[in-house]
């Protein structure tokens, strides 16, 4: 998990993993525990400069408590074979006097010919291949697809919860389709029903018209006592033909 237990600090993780990728800057951190009652001084190396920056470099962790370093791996133009790094890092820590600031951090106090007591942990670079995004469904697939293979991607669930919602639904649709046509038919049907029966009403109306008009005729005619003028008998054979097509109508 950390250093060992009589180390100064207790780092996590013991692997710098970087999720690579080519042409884009990768950043990974990692915790120094410090659980004594010392001031401990710390100083971070790597194998490979020029690659990796580091934030910070240098520092004092103060007693039970952490400090954390972001590690920065400059953006590479290609993978190196089989995804395997040789990069590794050093840390070097050692016990400071209270009061001592970072600036006064440098290079001697991790030398162990100063007479120091100094810890060093190794740390390994790991790269770890990105996540593969998401198959794209191609057209057409949705079609023919058993319900099983379709449960097992997200995206097809998605279509097949659309399809069943579509079939559960055409009922619904017929229903307002059917209720529809329903209401265009009972509104032409009354529409028929009103003209017939304003055409009815006026047959009626004209044969009222014609029956008062053929009695007033054959009034006037029997006033005459019997004498049937050609005229006379032409108008009642007339009004007589249009009675029988009226009331055929």
């Amino acid at each position: 998990m950390g250093s060992d237990s009589k180390g100064l600090l207790e780092i996590e993780p013991l692997e710098l993993r970087f999720p690579f990728e080519t042409k884009k800057q990768i950043s990974c951190s990692m915790q120094l525990t410090n659980r004594t009652d010392d001031y401990i001084g710390f100083k971070v190396k790597t194998t490979s400069p020029k690659k990796y920056c580091v934030r910070p470099n240098s520092g004092i962790v103060p007693p039970r408590s952490t400090s954390d370093v972001i590690v920065a791996m400059q953006a590479q133009k290609e993978a190196p074979p089989d995804m395997q790094c040789k990069d590794k890092f050093l840390v070097q820590s050692v016990i400071v006097a209270e009061g001592t600031l970072v600036k006064d951090i440098t290079g001697h106090m991790f030398l162990k010919e100063s007479g120091n007591v100094v810890d060093e942990v190794k740390l390994k670079v790991v790269y770890v291949p990105p996540p593969k995004p998401p198959s794209p469904v191609r057209e057409g697939s949705e079609e023919g697809s058993s319900p099983r293979a379709s449960l097992s991607d997200g995206s097809n669930l998605n279509y097949l919860e659309m399809q069943t919602t579509r079939e559960s639904d055409e009922p619904l649709f017929s229903a307002v389709k059917t209720h529809k046509d329903q209401e265009d038919y009972t509104s032409e049907t009354s529409a028929l029903i009103s003209k017939l029966t304003e055409e009815r009403n006026s047959a009626v109306q004209q044969n009222n018209k014609l029956r008062e008009e053929l009695d007033l005729l054959r009034r006037e005619v029997s006033k005459q006592n019997g004498g049937f003028s050609f005229v006379v008998v032409v108008a009642i054979a007339l009004l007589g033909m249009l009675l029988g097509y009226i009331m055929k109508r």
